[in-house]
């Protein structure tokens, strides 16, 4: 079950050692209501619905974790969030996309980024107040949404500009290995070549015959075998390093390649299917539509919004401008995608409508309610 404090870490409230604080700027999030709150309201509707308490044991809010893409965006996310609620019944209130969590590779010190995003739901069934009741079924048809919903990515291009990024990794790769292979070859001449002969100590006696010291040619002996073992023993584990990187390096370019292909098959689907192609459309101005409410919805709850509400300047237009640039700029959603959006008049009423009204169920902000109670309590 989610709790209150997971909001700590998923909207980053507080310092963690295990983020990178140079890349938190890159983390998204959008919060429809606070995790309380929401528990407050689904105790109150199973009270009302069944004339019941909330079960102690119940888990009406709930937090899972889903692997994204470097990418992948925010309406993404709304599109899974609309999928859930409308397939399986779930209302996804928080979502917080986390791209500073990683680590660094213990042998190369290369960074590698734990791309995830946190998304809590209301569980709570709207027919009867209790919670859902999901089988095993429900959970993988959870799995296959997330991963049609964000196992993709629009058009072909970003996957070739990749492809081509880890050949190039490959190739550099092969070629530190070559290196790797050149020196340990080196040194393993040098102890067999005439620069051992830079090891023997020789001293000449009262004659001047010169005889080998044999006590310190032994430990200058044993000196640079131990050098070279431990010498190779680096490059060992390097060379294993770097082959290990290139075994994953070649599976990557492969899973690559296979998602050029699919994005190739399908774009040429939507080229010579005019049928094909207007499902597509439809579906991706319905995503822009849904992700344009949840934002005007989340403006609501600011009273920042409210603010310029009362100004004289106010305009809608202007306001949904705003809002439509920041959607653009955040989700990569090309601005002609909101122009056919407001082509349909009877959209545009609805996108003005709830701007200005907002919904039925939606309340002032915070601290507006904190406000109003305060004044009642006197």
């Amino acid at each position: 079950m989610a709790k209150s404090d997971s909001e700590i870490h998923n909207f980053r409230k507080k310092s963690f050692d295990y983020i990178r604080k140079d890349l938190t700027p890159k983390n998204e999030y959008w919060m429809e209501q606070k995790i309380a709150d929401r528990l407050l309201k689904i105790e109150a509707f199973c009270k009302e619905k069944s004339g019941r308490k909330l079960q102690k044991n119940a888990m009406p809010v709930r937090e899972a974790v889903v692997v994204i893409k470097e990418n992948t965006s925010m309406q993404d996310l709304h599109n899974l969030s609309k999928r859930l609620e409308d397939e399986l019944k779930i209302r996804v209130f928080q979502i917080a996309i986390h791209k500073d969590e990683g680590h660094y590779d213990k042998d190369t010190k290369e960074w590698k980024p734990n791309y995830h995003a946190h998304l809590v739901a209301d569980w709570q069934d709207l027919e009867t107040g209790k919670t859902l009741k999901h089988q095993s079924f429900h959970y993988s048809k959870m799995q296959d949404l997330a991963s049609e919903c964000l196992g993709m990515e629009r058009g072909v291009s970003g996957s070739l500009t990749r492809l081509e990024a880890v050949e190039f990794k490959i190739k550099k790769r092969e070629e530190d290995l070559k290196i790797l292979e050149e020196r340990c070859n080196e040194m393993q001449q040098e102890i067999d070549s005439k620069k051992a002969e830079d090891l023997i100590v020789k001293e000449s006696d009262f004659l001047g015959f010169q005889k080998i010291k044999t006590d310190k040619t032994i430990e200058n002996y044993k000196k640079a075998i131990k050098s070279n073992n431990l010498q190779i023993l680096k490059n060992k584990t390097e060379l294993e390093s770097k082959e290990k990187q290139i075994a994953e390096l070649k599976t990557k370019i492969e899973s690559l390649k296979n998602e050029v292909f699919f994005f190739k098959n399908k774009n040429s689907t939507l080229l010579t299917n005019a049928t094909v192609f207007a499902v597509e459309k439809k579906k991706y101005l319905e995503s822009v539509v849904n992700i344009i409410q949840k934002t005007i919805n989340n403006e609501r709850l600011k009273v920042s919004f409210y603010e310029r509400l009362k100004s004289k300047d106010f305009k809608i237009s202007d306001e949904v401008a705003r809002i439509c640039e920041k959607i653009s700029k955040d989700n990569n959603i090309p601005f002609s995608a909101f122009e056919e959006v407001f082509r349909d008049s009877e959209k545009m009423a609805k996108i003005f409508t709830l701007l200005r009204f907002g919904e039925k169920r939606n309340s002032q902000p915070e601290e507006i309610n904190i406000e109003r109670k305060s004044k009642l309590g006197r």
